[in-house]
């Protein structure tokens, strides 16, 4: 249970931003007790491995908060996000943390299956993030943007900390997500109709 919402939780936050949580488990891996990465995922503490996303993650910071550039962003990283929340959902799941003693019990023979849960859950995450981002850049004439994009660096970090200390909490954020999910699709659903009232008014 809880190793798959540590995996959960870093996939998530993948979904925001694909090297936050990939740099806290290499972060914490090398320089805290908080989690132990098994050997097949020890690269991800490596010190250039690290360096490199740290460029990655300046990169992306930059760009994300630039509109019209945001959205061009989106669309190169619906590779990059899906495959860093597989490579977080493995790691994390396959590691030992403050709260996770034995992962090897959970995955223990199909260890491509928490891998193509990551993928999914992140891609799930970056199109609701992707498809929110235009119209809150409609909406506030690209002010938004930076402010949006702060708040997703922001729930990025502290789901992967969540994820890796206290993975129970992860639940709320799956909850909070998915009353998200609804709550713009209505309001996609009401600003279509209101659209079509509009063009009928003046038909």
């Amino acid at each position: 249970m809880l190793e798959a919402l540590t995996g959960a939780g870093l996939a998530s936050a993948a979904g925001l931003n694909a090297y936050i949580p990939l740099l806290a488990i290499g972060l914490l891996a090398r320089y805290t007790d908080l989690i132990e990465l098994p050997k097949t995922w020890s690269w991800i503490s490596n010190g250039w491995v690290l360096v490199i996303l740290c460029v990655l993650l300046a990169i992306e910071f930059v760009a994300d908060k630039i509109p019209a550039v945001d959205s061009v962003n989106d669309i190169v990283q619906t590779v990059v996000r899906p495959t860093a929340g597989g490579l977080a959902f493995g790691a994390g799941s396959s590691s030992e943390t403050v709260t996770v003693s034995d992962p090897a019990s959970f995955f223990e023979s199909k260890q491509w299956v928490p891998i193509l849960i990551g993928i999914v859950m992140a891609l799930g995450v970056h199109i609701t993030k992707a498809t929110a981002r235009p119209v809150i850049n409609t909406m506030t004439l690209g002010v938004g943007a930076p402010v949006a994009s702060t708040v997703e660096d922001t729930a990025s970090a502290g789901l992967s900390v969540t994820a890796i200390i206290i993975p129970i909490l992860i639940i709320l954020f799956l909850i909070g997500f998915v009353f998200f999910v609804w709550w713009m699709l209505r309001r996609r659903k009401r600003m279509k109709l209101a659209r079509q009232a509009y063009a009928n008014q003046y038909r």
